[in-house]
């Protein structure tokens, strides 16, 4: 990091016309795309923290993070509240950079919903990102240039086309989608990515919204339906990014904007935003698995798809929570090992090493919780793959479909039959026994 702090010392001795120091850098968690660090800088004046991101994808142009420093100015202008843009430009030790104020305020999704600190605010919360909406909504798009105006159904037909492995699921909802498709609203300035886990808040309350890497033109509704995803609510139970109702959010989004959408084109869009999280959760696992994001966030996450497939099916009323038992929470078997070698064996290994990265003794880091959740994703799928493979085999046989691409071809021809859209829920379910088997009892609004 040492090129970094050299650099922007440089630049902000320039920009200020004062001699700049800066602490060591550090990495903030949260967000797949791009590298975000926190750098403390001093002048003989004053201190201050700032917040640099930057684009480090090979071949990275300038014109991504110029339009977010250009949505982030814009917002301003609009009353929303955001962090202060500092400096942007096309290279700051190599790769294109935006440099803003830091904002104090917690934006963890976790303590959101559970800390006491936030007991008070949480009531109001939904209500309050739905007036957050509306205002970001109102930003003139004229003054953010290179806006895009991408059809939404277009856009998840080409990631799903992009994909090299057949989904059901993926197909029942473009389905669905095309054939109950509202009316579209006056298109307006889209956030793109209006979630808890992307917006700060204190005690007191909103403090600022957050990466705006997503931002374009569309159906304002939109950024609605993807803040009651329920990705987004953390295991809690309201739909409002675990906050509260959706009449809540509906009800300040039309405080401020002086009117809001049918209940009917907010499930549409909700709808929407699950399979996009879902064809977005593959995208990025496919940056994995072709060695373009060679990370172990990009690993993890392709295992979160049926997550967000296993949505899709609750939302369209195809299946309903059922809770179910995690195979690791059964005790461990005496097994004999093969020679040459020692007990314990591997399973018991892979245990023991999932069990101490959870209890933090490797350091309390979100890359080392992700670290725990692939050990035991791959622990359960070594205990349990033999039987769900003759499971799911034993299913296909029962539709007379050969394989997952017969059955995701059944799909896109329409077919909603109970039988059909049984073996997707229960191909999901089988699939959440290995990658989140916590996930299946939680409630579905």
């Amino acid at each position: 990091m040492t090129d970094v702090q050299d650099a922007l010392r440089a630049r902000l001795s320039h920009l200020w016309g004062a001699r700049v120091t800066t602490g060591p850098p550090q990495r903030l968690t949260g967000g797949a795309s791009r590298e975000t660090l926190r750098i403390t800088v001093h002048t003989r004046d004053h201190t201050r923290d700032l917040v640099l991101r930057r684009d480090l994808l090979p071949g990275a142009t300038p014109d991504g993070l110029a339009r977010e420093a250009a949505a982030l100015r814009a917002a301003a202008a609009a009353g929303v509240p955001v962090p202060t843009v500092v400096d942007d430009g096309p290279t700051l030790a190599g790769h294109p950079y935006l440099l803003m104020g830091h904002v104090h305020g917690e934006a963890l999704p976790q303590r959101l919903l559970r800390d006491d600190t936030y007991t008070a605010v949480r009531t109001t919360l939904a209500e309050t990102l739905g007036a957050l909406a509306a205002r970001i909504h109102t930003i003139d798009p004229d003054r953010i240039p290179g806006l895009t105006h991408p059809d939404p159904l277009d856009l998840l037909r080409d990631l799903a086309d992009a994909d090299d492995t057949p989904r059901p699921a993926v197909e029942l909802a473009l389905t669905w989608l095309t054939h109950h498709r509202p009316e579209p609203r006056p298109a307006t300035v889209v956030h793109g990515d209006l979630r808890n886990g992307n917006v700060l808040i204190g005690p007191e309350g909103l403090r600022a919204v957050l990466d705006w890497e997503l931002v374009h033109r569309g159906d304002p509704t939109e950024d609605l339906g993807w803040l009651c995803v329920k990705a987004w609510r953390f295991g809690a139970a309201p739909p409002v990014g675990g906050f509260g109702p959706r009449d809540h959010l509906l009800s300040g989004y039309h405080r401020i904007a002086g009117w809001a959408p049918t209940t009917t084109q907010l499930h549409w869009w909700e709808v929407y935003g699950t399979l996009r999280w879902a064809l977005l959760c593959r995208v990025q696992a496919l940056g994995y698995l072709h060695r373009t994001r060679d990370t172990l966030e990009h690993a993890v996450i392709g295992r979160r798809v049926c997550e967000a497939e296993y949505d899709l099916l609750l939302a369209l009323g195809h299946t309903t929570p059922h809770p179910a038992d995690d195979v690791l929470r059964a005790p461990a078997p005496r097994t004999d090992t093969t020679p040459p070698h020692d007990a314990p064996d591997a399973g018991h290994l892979l245990t023991a090493l999932g069990d101490a990265l959870t209890a933090g003794e490797f350091g309390d880091t979100y890359t080392t919780r992700v670290a725990a959740n692939a050990l035991k994703i791959a622990r359960r799928e070594i205990l349990l793959g033999p039987t769900l493979a003759e499971r799911h085999r034993q299913r296909l046989t029962h539709l007379g479909l050969p394989d997952d691409a017969a059955l995701a071809a059944a799909a896109r021809a329409g077919d909603t039959s109970p039988a059909l859209t049984t073996a997707i829920a229960d191909t999901l379910r089988d699939k959440l026994l290995v990658a989140n088997p916590r996930y299946l009892g939680q409630p579905a609004d």
